[in-house]
């Protein structure tokens, strides 16, 4: 088995299943093996073997039942709510590797729109942090982000590129609590293309994120840029204790906000 060799054997077989799908091993929309074969190739029963298709059956990576053969799906990475504030959490947590490359941490003045929306004077130093993000060595998404100052001083202590900066933030003391976010869809400048290695004017999902202090102060302003190939997200509601979602009027077109709780 090319996977981890830790962990319980139904979750080991299903990250090496999910392997065989993402990289065409097993043929999207061709019947997967069944679980006799798998049974008798991985010398096991088929209660773990079971196990392992349901998990990717309720991960989207098989279709089909009902006395039909399962069989093989691509799936986009879904990017839940819960961990949206941390790429590399999220990248971590679907089974991918996270990956980043710095292209700049500056200190700057804030401009009119960064000073706005973060309760600064127009001008008041703030910290600059663009990174490429990536999800198995492939770009997936531009991070532009936007600090003040006194959290943001503590990135030229550290390499952006050595993993997750809010991590990394957090054990220095910054008060990162909970984050408002604004989703739309945007087409890639020059800058956005080169980065990402696409064509000027592609499509891009924007997550514009407003992130916050306990007692309510903003601390940092970004605007992060999606392949949508690479990322698509989902929120979830219940009763009691649901997301909060309302829709933001302050432009002509409407957006729709999401307030997360961290």
């Amino acid at each position: 088995m090319k996977t981890s060799e830790e962990g319980p054997l139904h979750k080991r077989l299903g990250a090496e299943f999910r392997r065989r799908i993402e990289t065409g091993e097993w043929p999207e929309g061709r019947p997967v093996p069944s679980e006799a074969q798998l049974c008798e190739e991985f010398g096991t029963s088929r209660g773990p073997v079971r196990q392992a298709l349901a998990q990717l059956r309720a991960e989207g990576h098989l279709a089909g039942g009902r006395g039909r053969p399962p069989v093989a799906r691509r799936v986009t990475p879904s990017q839940p709510f819960a961990s949206l504030m941390s790429f590399t959490q999220w990248a971590r947590s679907i089974g991918r590797t996270p990956g980043q490359h710095t292209v700049e941490v500056a200190r700057r003045r804030a401009t009119p729109e960064t000073a706005g929306r973060l309760g600064l004077d127009e001008g008041a130093p703030v910290v600059d942090l663009v990174r490429l993000r990536h999800l198995d060595g492939v770009p997936a998404m531009i991070e532009r982000s936007t600090f003040v100052l006194d959290a943001g001083s503590h990135l030229f202590a550290f390499d952006p590129d050595e993993g997750s900066v809010y991590e990394a933030l957090t054990t220095r003391g910054v008060d990162l609590h909970h984050a408002r976010h604004t989703i739309d869809a945007i087409a890639a400048d020059p800058d956005d293309a080169r980065l990402l290695g696409i064509d000027p004017g592609q499509p891009l999902l924007r997550v514009r994120r407003l992130a916050f202090t306990g007692d309510g102060t903003p601390v940092e302003y970004a605007d992060d840029r999606y392949l949508p190939a690479m990322a698509t997200f989902t929120i979830e509601n219940t009763v009691g204790g649901r997301t909060v979602a309302g829709r933001d009027r302050t432009t002509p077109a409407a957006r729709t906000t999401v307030e997360e709780n961290q």
